[in-house]
């Protein structure tokens, strides 16, 4: 079959994906840089074609609340923001988490905090990492730094998520999110059936006769024994995901006697800074962690031991830093060079600063 090749943005190929997987559903709010996303769902109007339901909710509060009931009834379905309306969604993050449900969501990242500014961050590694939302939970998060794996990291971010009976998140920053490439989008699926919803998703009932076979879905329980129970499961699944879903890429490790660790659009930029570098005798290698949790910790242990220093480089001011850190033996000269307020720096500045950091001492 003829792969089906197309030229547009990293939004716009979070639409086609969403489509393309099959999904039964889009809930969301426009915000800037993501509003794309929505705008293509609604032009090309999968209600039409595949049934996938795309509605423009109220507000980011209304449209995380949507996806959670679609997520209880063993829907696949997903939802996207940038920074601050993300924000607003995490009450309702926490809760799909906690009632263990699989979902999608899309950050497409912006400056701040507040509004800050419409331009592209890395800023809200934190806020995906760590949970964001209250309580003992994780998000699978995914960083792509190209166009194809906006696209491509829509099947994978769904099927993480039913795996795991768990929320993933695509943490892409506003490059990635506006940037135009050629793209090879997915075969369509089709969406499942009821009776493949009733067999794969347990926690929904569903189909004819389900009304007298209801299962309540919820987050509270009011016995603290019982509630440690539940976060006893959820760390559970949590290290199984550890032990299975890491994900990363190397570029000129093999001899480096430096290691720059960065993310999305940022590793892009990195690659020239690195072969800048070497073209000076100055070898230095770049590891790419692709899932920002669970992180590849084994990984930079690993190269960290081999080499001098490690630079790593973010749209921020130092947030994947104490992931690095903690990866790392102290002794081992961690540096951090970033850019806030939608500046994106050239490869020419992050070599500037490495050779600040680590060779004109």
């Amino acid at each position: 079959m003829n792969e089906e090749v197309r030229l547009m943005k990293g939004n716009e190929a979070i639409a086609h994906a969403a489509i393309r997987y099959g999904a039964d559903g889009y809930f969301g709010y426009p915000i800037t840089p993501q509003s794309e996303i929505l705008e293509t769902l609604e032009a090309l109007m999968p209600w039409e074609t595949t049934g996938m339901v795309v509605l423009q909710a109220e507000s980011e509060v209304a449209s995380i609340n949507m996806v959670y009931g679609g997520a209880a009834t063993g829907k696949a379905v997903m939802t996207s923001s940038s920074s601050p309306g993300v924000s607003l969604m995490q009450e309702g993050i926490s809760y799909i988490a906690a009632a263990e449900l699989p979902a999608l969501i899309v950050n497409v990242m912006r400056g701040g905090p507040g509004l800050g500014t419409i331009h592209p961050s890395q800023s809200d590694y934190f806020q995906a990492t760590k949970g964001g939302g209250h309580g003992d939970y994780h998000l699978i998060v995914l960083a792509p730094s190209t166009v194809q794996e906006m696209a491509d990291f829509v099947a994978l971010g769904f099927d993480l998520a039913f795996k795991y009976r768990t929320p993933a998140m695509i943490l892409a920053d506003g490059v990635v999110g506006q940037m135009m490439e050629k793209v090879v989008l997915p075969p369509q699926r089709q969406r499942r059936t009821p009776e493949q919803i009733a067999e794969q998703c347990p926690w929904a009932a569903t189909g004819k006769g389900s009304r007298g076979n209801r299962n309540v879905v919820t987050s509270l329980e009011l016995d603290s024994a019982l509630m440690e129970k539940n976060n006893e499961r959820f760390q559970r699944t949590y290290a199984e995901i550890e032990r299975n879903e890491v994900r990363y890429e190397t570029y000129y490790t093999e001899d480096a006697d430096y290691l720059i660790v960065a993310f999305g659009s940022v590793a892009r930029i990195c690659l020239k800074s690195i072969e800048m570098a070497r073209a000076e005798g100055i070898r230095i290698g770049l590891i790419r962690p692709i899932t920002l949790w669970p992180f590849p910790y084994e990984a930079i242990a690993g190269l960290g031991a081999k080499v001098k220093g490690i630079q790593v480089v973010e749209l921020n001011a130092g947030q994947m830093i104490e992931d690095v850190r903690l990866a790392v033996e102290r002794d081992k000269p961690v540096r951090h060079f970033g850019r806030m307020g939608g500046i994106v720096p050239n490869p020419g500045e992050i070599l500037e600063a490495f050779k600040r950091d680590f060779i004109n001492k």
